[in-house]
Parts: structure tokens; sequence; C-alpha cells
């Protein structure tokens, strides 16, 4: 069965073709994906043999503008620093449209807070989409410097969970 990682590189490139339809079968395991307006992103169907299983087609990734900040204004080379720090971190984002977990279960401890260090495919979240919990790896190794998302939020496909500062 495919990972979540490679079902998103999968839903990456089909998007970015000029394909409009894809189907992947595997040990009664099925992966349909399919533009219907090539203006549209890709909608994925996931169906295991026995129950069907349709995940939500993935939205647009939206920015949202941050609070306006009241403190006076940073000098030149401060806000060049800040740029700088920035651009050199990473956001983990979500593969699909879900309930964001922080832990495994109610009753025990959260993956990761901030300030925690990660490497490449330690376990930062779960995903919960249709019943099915999905781990959300580490794509870089670093330390966790902001949880963007609170326990049991709903997210949307593409939407960043977690701020990385790379090692």
């Amino acid at each position: 069965m495919l990972k979540v990682q490679e079902i998103r590189e999968l839903i990456k490139l089909v998007d970015q073709s000029s394909i409009n339809e894809f189907v992947y079968e595997q040990d009664g395991t099925k992966i349909k994906m399919k533009k219907t307006n090539p203006e549209q992103p890709v909608s994925v169907v996931y169906q295991q043999a026995p129950e069907p299983v349709q995940a939500a087609a993935p939205a647009a990734v939206q920015v949202q503008a941050a609070a306006p900040n009241n403190e006076a204004p940073a000098a030149p080379a401060a806000q060049e620093t800040k740029e700088e720090t920035q651009e050199n971190l990473h956001k983990i984002t979500s593969p699909m449209v879900g309930t964001f977990y922080a832990s495994p279960s109610p009753d025990q401890g959260t993956y990761v807070e901030v300030g925690s260090k990660v490497k490449i495919g330690s376990i930062v979240c779960i995903v919960e989409a249709m019943k099915l919990f999905n781990e959300i790896e580490s794509e870089v190794d670093g330390e966790i410097v902001e949880i963007l998302v609170k326990d049991g939020q709903l997210v949307e496909y593409g939407q960043p969970l977690f701020v990385v500062k790379p090692e």
C-alpha cells in the first residue's frame, strides 16, 4: 500500500500535468484521481477491497494575512534578518482534508511541542479522514518552531501545520 507521502506526490504530479485522469490499483486497493475541470485541483477517490472510502477533494491552498502588529517598526537590518530567517524555515503541510490530532490518543502526550527536535520520517501528528488515521511525518531534520493548528481542528489539503527550523 502507498504511504501518505507517496500519495501526496502523485496528487502534485497529476495536478501539475496535462492528464485528466489517473488510476492506480494494487492488491485490492484502488486510487483514482480525476480533474473535472483543468482549473480545479485534483479530486482523489481511495478505495480498499471490502469498504470503499472517499477522500475529499483537495482545496486550494489559502494564505492568511497575519494580524497587524502594533509594535514600532523594526530597524531595516532587523527586518532583513527576520526575512532571511523566515526563508530558511520549512512548513509541514497537511496532505489531505481531515481532523488534526497532536497525540496518538487523548490519554497520551503530544508527538511534538515547540522546541522538539524531529528527524526525517518522525511522526509529528495524525490527520484523520473518513475514520482513517494517517500519521504525518517530518520531511526535514530540525526543530519545531511553531505549531499552527490546535488539537481537534479541521485542516485543509496543503494547510501548514508546523514550522520547522531545518538543521
